[in-house]
């Protein structure tokens, strides 16, 4: 079967999104570094972006996901990976002559910088990158959307949920430092099933969304929920006029008709005492 969706990254996130997608019967073409990583019935194909264009096989393409991941965070491995590895696969993509239908890519809510956690941001906030990968991120949704006319950008908040247990560890180990900072999350399961939703929405969408739960949360309250349910030292209690930070509004892309299974933390994490999340 010919592939008619291809995942540029098929890290945690890619390869939900591919299976959703292949639920719905899209024969999905994933490039990784590694295609034996590539989790069935995705089609795997073994590529390092950051080096070489991929050499992709016939496609019959409708929708296009770029979802890649950089380590380390410096400005040389997100512009290696980010931008220039991205055009090498929109290169492999536009040699083939396929037009995608839909595309979306994933970024972060960290092109924004730093913002006053008095104004509930969203799209139309101005992006002013503090960093060198933040300014890799902004300039490839940049070179995304002058490249890929039907294309969506995604920023996402903090990814939490599945293997990610960062935090938890944190509030287990009693190492919670911040409670006054405003954080921003959406489970790993919301994110996926936003990229499948702005790829399959009936009428065009819109080329920004941010993707975040209903509820922006100080690091202390959360943390606190946390060693509640864990039975771990209660962290330090946040102040909210010391509050700091950036908080996201999930509005637009509410109003398009995507709404989380988990919309807040609390829900997220419910099912810690089974399966740790973080």
């Amino acid at each position: 079967m010919t592939s008619d969706v291809v995942l540029v990254g098929c890290g945690e996130l890619g390869a939900d999104v591919g299976q959703r997608l292949a639920a719905r019967g899209h024969a999905v073409l994933a490039l990784r570094r590694r295609a034996d990583l590539v989790p069935q019935p995705l089609q795997g194909l073994s590529v390092d972006l950051t080096r070489d264009r991929p050499d992709l096989p016939p496609l019959d393409l409708a929708y296009l996901v770029v979802a890649l991941t950089a380590r380390p965070r410096s400005e040389e491995t997100y512009r290696a990976t980010y931008v220039e590895g991205m055009a090498r696969a929109l290169d492999a993509l536009a040699a083939t002559g396929q037009v995608p239908r839909r595309a979306v890519l994933v970024s972060s809510t960290g092109v924004f910088g730093d913002l006053d956690p008095a104004v509930l941001a969203d799209e139309s906030t101005p992006a002013q990158p503090a960093d060198g990968p933040a300014r890799m991120l902004l300039q490839a949704e940049q070179v995304f959307l002058d490249r890929v006319p039907s294309g969506t950008v995604l920023r996402l908040s903090g990814l939490y949920g599945h293997r990610s247990t960062r935090l938890v560890d944190q509030v287990r180990a009693g190492t919670v430092a911040d409670p006054n900072r405003w954080t921003n999350r959406i489970h790993r399961d919301d994110a996926a099933a936003a990229v499948v939703h702005l790829l399959t929405l009936g009428t065009p969408p819109e080329t920004l969304y941010i993707g975040t739960d209903d509820e922006p949360a100080l690091l202390g309250d959360v943390a606190a929920h946390l060693a509640a349910r864990m039975g771990a030292p209660t962290p330090p209690a946040p102040d909210v006029e010391l509050g700091h930070g950036k908080r996201f509004s999930n509005a637009r892309l509410r109003a398009s008709g995507w709404a989380p299974d988990f919309p807040t933390y609390r829900e997220g994490y419910a099912g810690l005492s089974r399966e740790p999340l973080g």
